[in-house]
């Protein structure tokens, strides 16, 4: 039996407590479970889409290998330039508030 992706496994048949590469997935009382590569297939597609937006959130926020930090300004900034922007009549894409958000939104496209 070839390495099986167990966390797609996992993902598509819930009623799965383990998964050995030599022996195949059982459920909770020890029972053999057939699967079918098409649904542990279907199964890594999702996987590999959540997982792509958990990077695209953890990037946008600047949480990257566990350090939190911010991409984007801090809120502060964010309202002062907000604030400043009003006051210059900048309330488009001209405005210092508008140019810092597409800035991150521009280095982190969502995927």
């Amino acid at each position: 039996m070839p390495n099986l992706d167990h966390d797609a496994i996992f993902k598509a048949y819930p009623n799965v407590v383990t998964v050995d590469d030599g022996t195949g997935a059982f459920d909770g009382n020890g029972n053999s479970v057939t699967i079918e590569q098409s649904e542990i297939d279907s199964a890594r597609v999702t996987l590999n889409a959540e997982s792509a937006a958990t990077k695209y959130r953890e990037d946008r926020a600047g949480r990257t290998f566990g350090v939190s930090d911010t991409t984007y300004p801090l809120i502060g900034d964010q309202l002062d330039n907000l604030y400043k922007d009003i006051l210059a009549g900048k309330l488009d894409a001209t405005g210092e508030f508008a140019k810092a958000i597409k800035a991150t939104k521009d280095k982190y496209p969502k995927p």
